[in-house]
């Protein structure tokens, strides 16, 4: 980890905040145990911390970010936990390209009947970063429309039967048919599953069309505002950056209400293909026109950092396999202002999950003489640019791979409200199942199946690249049954809607303290119960995950 030093006024800065930090008090409600009050408090003093201005949201690869780590490897310090990280240290280092879009020489042109139709960069769409080089351009080149870029055969779907993409820029709509199982519409949501899908058949850049529905939510304008904020890619051991297609030369995304352009001429206008969307019934064809496309990226080499630390089991059990515990520590940073305030401070998301994770961690520490394996607690870099910290942690583990059992990953908890349930996502693909059942009934909690199963919050999270490793995984949500009666999911859905990856997701929205301790207890119960029990998990028969990606030793 590179030092940092700390200038006066953050020194001045940092001795405010502690004070305002230990006058905070969380009242117990009545039946709340003293040791349930005291975690809250914990919790608060950590999110009140991270979640603070002067960390600047925490965003990979900046000096914010940096602070958060040497304040969680500082937590894990205290609460007794060994380094492991690299080189006897907490920190891992995690080598990624930054890649920043530059509006100089950006294009998004069409050419019908010898007549160009331009789109507005920012405005009506905006290229993705390019990778592999720092400028990218497709000059007239024919267009398909492959509906969700989806090929699952094993469901009897293909949206490319009967089209050629070869040469061609393929245009696509998000997300997976409505009709497939929850598994498989989040596993072929995946846009790593869709751009390897186009590359292998030979696609030469790709535009992805919104979907009009999630724009009435979240609004064009409102994520474009956003254009200059990068995003990164990790780098293999030669320095070259990993998942990127670059069969896919260019790639661009495009707001929902400039589809008529794209489909002018066409089969089908773009009326009929939302149409269809709506109603699972969508069809490839060949767009008429030919396509430009050209854009440019700043490309930076950055080193951010997952913070590891490790509770050592009882010697002479099942010491050397280990339980992951994960929580994202990084968030958006500094970006587009609104309402006067440009910081992203992620509160929720993830500054709660990173102090829940602490909380739960601190406790099994307590248990270590109790525990048959060891325990890994993991802050993750890099989440919010695709789950980069989590996948180089899970292909480059600090300890053996075949040695880690199970994930149990947490992120955005939403604890805004005294609920008396939590939401699984994954569970029902291993034996977790039946261990976070137990752990969640022993907490006095209920289950409740996931309200919005078409966030696909399963792949949109670090517990899925622990998944793609073949690791059983579990991720748990603070309900939505308040006990005051009011609309939990109404709530999250404006939460999403209104809050989500803005800057009032900071500490003036309430946070319901005593709520997350008892996330931590029941993610403590749930890691515990994995780190005592003699067998290591293992994915249910037949179960869609497992079978596609367990090594033969799970």
């Amino acid at each position: 980890m590179t030092s940092i030093r700390l200038r006066r006024p953050l020194l001045v800065s940092l001795a405010s905040l502690a004070m305002g930090v230990c006058a905070a008090e969380t009242p117990a409600a009545p039946g709340d145990s003293p040791d349930l009050s005291e975690s809250a408090t914990r919790i608060e003093a950590d999110v009140r911390f991270l979640a603070d201005d002067l960390l600047e949201g925490r965003e990979a690869g900046t000096r914010g970010f940096d602070l958060a780590a040497l304040y969680v490897a500082a937590r894990y310090r205290m609460m007794g936990l060994q380094p492991a990280g690299d080189g006897g240290t907490y920190f891992q280092a995690v080598p990624m390209l930054r890649g920043t879009r530059l509006r100089e020489d950006a294009r998004f042109a069409i050419t019908r009947g010898g007549e160009t139709s331009e789109l507005i960069f920012q405005q009506d769409y905006l290229p993705d970063q390019t990778y592999d080089a720092d400028s990218c351009r497709i000059d007239s080149a024919p267009m398909a429309f492959v509906g969700q870029a989806v090929d699952a055969p094993e469901l009897g779907h293909s949206d490319f039967t009967g089209v050629d993409l070869r040469g061609k820029v393929a245009v696509v709509l998000r997300n997976a048919p409505s009709r497939f199982p929850n598994d498989q519409r989040a596993f072929h949501a995946d846009w790593e599953q869709k751009a390897a899908a186009l590359a292998r058949r030979g696609a030469v850049g790709a535009v992805v069309l919104n979907d009009p529905v999630v724009e009435q939510s979240r609004p064009w304008d409102r994520g474009a505002a956003g254009w200059q904020r990068p995003g990164m890619r990790v780098l293999d051991p030669d320095g070259k950056p990993l998942d990127t297609h670059p069969a896919l030369r260019c790639v661009a995304y495009v707001r929902a209400d400039r589809a008529a352009m794209l489909f002018a001429a066409s089969p089908f206008d773009a009326k009929t293909v939302f149409d269809m969307f709506q109603r699972g019934t969508l069809r490839p064809f060949d767009l008429e026109g030919t396509i430009t496309l050209a854009a440019r990226t700043k490309l930076e080499r950055v080193t951010s950092h997952n913070v590891v630390g490790r509770i050592d089991a009882a010697p002479n059990l099942l010491d050397d396999e280990h339980v992951v515990l994960t929580a994202h520590l990084d968030h958006l940073g500094v970006g587009a202002p609104r309402n006067g305030d440009a910081i992203y401070n992620g509160a929720q998301d993830n500054a709660v999950g990173t102090a829940v994770m602490l909380e739960a961690g601190g406790r099994l520490q307590a248990d270590r003489g109790q525990l048959r394996r060891s325990v890994l607690l993991v802050a993750t870099t890099a989440e919010e640019k695709g789950l980069l910290g989590a996948a180089y942690f899970a292909s480059h583990p600090t300890v053996p791979r075949e040695s880690i059992v199970a994930n149990v990953n947490l992120d955005l908890p939403y604890t805004v409200a005294d609920v008396s349930d939590v939401i699984p996502v994954g569970i029902e693909h291993s034996t977790l199942e039946t261990l976070t059942q137990r752990a969640v009934a022993e907490s006095g909690l209920t289950l409740t199946p996931d309200p919005i199963p078409e966030e696909v919050v399963f792949i949109r999270s670090d517990q899925y690249p622990f998944v793609k490793a073949g690791v059983p995984a579990v991720y748990l949500l603070a309900g939505i049954r308040r006990k005051d009666g009011t609309d939990g999911l109404q709530s999250l859905e404006r939460y999403l809607s209104d809050t989500y990856h803005l800057p009032n997701d900071d500490l003036a929205q309430p946070i319901d303290w005593l709520g997350a301790a008892r996330l931590a207890v029941v993610n403590h119960n749930i890691a515990r119960a994995i780190a005592t029990q003699p067998e290591r998990p293992r994915w249910k028969p037949g179960d869609f995950f497992g079978t596609r990606f367990a090594s033969p030793v799970r």
